[in-house]
């Protein structure tokens, strides 16, 4: 299962490289949604027996991950490049679904998630080999699933973000309350 927009070109390198080669080379089934696929795409695919589903709305995301044996996260360049560090929201749609998953390179500056969550693949050949490594290997699938899934309850839930987010407003309005200092005073 992979859930993610061709887009403008600015994947379209790495979306053959991570999708379309490894379930090429493997003849992995499964189905690809998302919108934005040109004629050249929509080819590439058909030349796999990955479907292509078209659009879907993101309340039916985790029926789709909860109904695969895994997914792909293939960032778009620029979550890559001019916002590293920030993964898109399907790595954690996919870890709270409990679906193993196989991440194309992208660099967790925040320490977001453990180095066991999921797995990684730095090229194709390597996402190749994640691939058949989760097909044939239902004990690391399995465990995959369970680490990632534990690794969003423990960090990553809503009420972990509205925790922070309080915590936040309340550290700027200490400093908002904070008496001037002398300097501050001097030149008011």
């Amino acid at each position: 299962m992979w859930i993610g927009n061709w887009g403008d070109g600015e994947r379209e390198h790495e979306l053959n490289e991570f999708l379309i080669e490894p379930a090429r080379r493997l003849r992995l089934s499964g189905c690809v949604r998302g919108v934005r696929y040109p004629e050249t795409a929509l080819a590439a695919l058909r030349a796999t027996s990955l479907h292509y589903g078209g659009w879907v709305a993101n309340v039916d995301v985790p029926a789709l991950f909860a109904s695969h044996r895994m997914t792909i996260h293939v960032p778009r360049r620029p979550y890559v490049t001019a916002l590293p560090g920030i993964p898109t929201i399907r790595v954690f749609e996919a870890l709270a679904c409990g679906i193993p998953l196989i991440s194309a390179p992208w660099h967790d500056e925040e320490g977001l998630f453990r180095r066991d969550d999921f797995l990684r693949a730095d090229n194709g050949e390597q996402m190749t080999a994640q691939l058949r490594r989760l097909q044939h290997d239902p004990e690391l699938a399995a465990a995959l699933s369970a680490r990632g899934l534990e690794t969003i309850r423990s960090r990553h839930t809503c009420g972990h973000r509205v925790d922070e987010l309080l915590a936040i407003l309340a550290a700027r309005q200490a400093v908002s309350r904070a008496p001037p200092t002398p300097q501050e005073a001097a030149t008011a």
